[in-house]
């Protein structure tokens, strides 16, 4: 059933205590850090049961720049330090090809053969619509949120896992045309038919009623598709959506905050966010302004050229130079004021961090924790003047 002009009221579902299929009935239990000032703080993931650490491990270069022993260390420190929840895809090692698809679920499932299951949150994303993809599936051309599709990388994603379910299932990009990674504006002539959200909700459900799958949410989703899915999950009785994965930080903004956060709200549809590229690709750190040092070059902007070149824009550059010399007037390092702004954001629910070494990720785990928190009123002032005469440089 389609909207109408006037947005439906979203709704909360009730809460339930534990995660029951056929074969089980599981509660996970956040690992917690040292109580303490600067300890890693848990929060409700929308209305799911799932409490959740407000940094997420981001596993994308598992696999590409990461080694098997590589993402066991990072996986392990990250989860000593509190972190409980994880983010895969079937798409993973990132940039995408037909030789390395898939192995950074290998490298998470012989991880979790030392751990136990219930103590991780295990967020995984089924591709939306793509033609070049056509290799992850074994029979279809063209990769659709439709049931076959969805069942068919929820089986393989479970068997590469080594696990019997997902803690969180979302779609990675939506089934119909939307503005994607970087884009800004909505172009009407490439509109296009796309699966109902309803019929996406019915495999889901499905999925969910097999003990598969125990929460949906969605990716690089805009309002629209959001009151979409809640809307048709309040009108059909199914599955609602608890999450958003979307691009957020310094130099992404607007798309966010324009209409999303009000939508999110929990007084509203009460969506999660879950961040990704709070570091805007690592470019937030000043490491690619000399190009020729070890820490750009083994850098992804560095290692793959053309990916995710919106960072590397002059204005972007030139927006980054301002925050970095914020960050210095208040004796605050580029990383610090980078995931300290995405930390305190009051429709945060979790920041995805990837790192390619442990040292690094050690770096944005201390800044995370080390930076004011709240940051201070003047440095947040300071944000404000740079976003409104940059506002979201890296938009293409």
């Amino acid at each position: 059933m389609a909207l109408s002009s006037t947005l439906v009221p979203c709704f909360l579902t009730n809460s339930v205590q534990t995660f029951s299929s056929k074969k089980r009935s599981i509660s996970v239990t956040p690992i917690r850090a040292k109580v303490g000032e600067n300890s890693m703080q848990y929060r409700k993931l929308g209305d799911s049961e799932l409490t959740i650490s407000e940094i997420t491990i981001g596993t994308m270069t598992f696999g590409e720049q990461n080694t098997e022993k590589e993402a066991h260390d990072i996986l392990g420190y990250a989860f000593e330090n509190g972190i409980n929840a994880l983010d895969t895809s079937e798409a993973y090692p990132i940039p995408m090809k037909k030789e390395t698809q898939g192995r950074t679920d290998l490298y998470i499932a012989s991880w979790m053969k030392s751990r136990p299951r219930d103590k991780i949150i295990l967020a995984t994303k089924v591709c939306g619509y793509s033609e070049r993809s056509s290799y992850i599936r074994d029979n279809a051309k063209v990769l659709r949120v439709d049931a076959a599709n969805v069942r068919e990388s929820v089986e393989k994603s479970l068997k590469r896992l080594n696990t019997d379910y997902i803690d969180l299932l979302q779609i990675h990009w939506p089934d119909r045309y939307v503005a994607l990674f970087g884009e800004f504006t909505y172009d009407p002539s490439k509109w296009r038919p796309s699966v109902p959200f309803v019929e996406q909700l019915k495999i889901f459900q499905e999925l969910i009623d097999e003990g598969k799958v125990r929460y949906i949410g969605v990716s690089n989703e805009t309002s629209y598709g959001v009151m979409e899915f809640v809307h048709a999950a309040k009108v059909e009785g199914l599955p609602k959506i608890v999450s958003i994965q979307n691009n957020y930080s310094l130099l992404f903004r607007c798309h966010f905050e324009v209409d999303l956060v009000e939508v999110c709200h929990p007084n509203n549809c009460n969506i999660g966010l879950l961040a990704y590229s709070p570091l805007g690709g690592g470019s937030l750190t000043g490491k690619y302004f000399d190009i020729n040092s070890e820490a750009a070059k083994k850098g992804r902007l560095y290692l793959f050229p053309g990916y995710m070149e919106r960072y590397n824009k002059s204005i972007s550059r030139e927006a980054t130079e301002k925050y970095i010399e914020l960050a210095k007037a208040h004796g605050l390092s580029p990383v610090q004021l980078a995931l300290g702004f995405a930390r305190d954001r009051p429709f945060m629910t979790s920041s995805i961090i990837g790192a390619t070494s442990v040292d690094q990720l050690k770096e944005d785990i201390d800044a995370f924790m080390t930076a004011e928190r709240p940051l201070p009123a003047e440095v947040m002032a300071g944000i404000e003047d740079i976003f409104k005469r940059y506002k979201d440089p890296a938009i293409i």
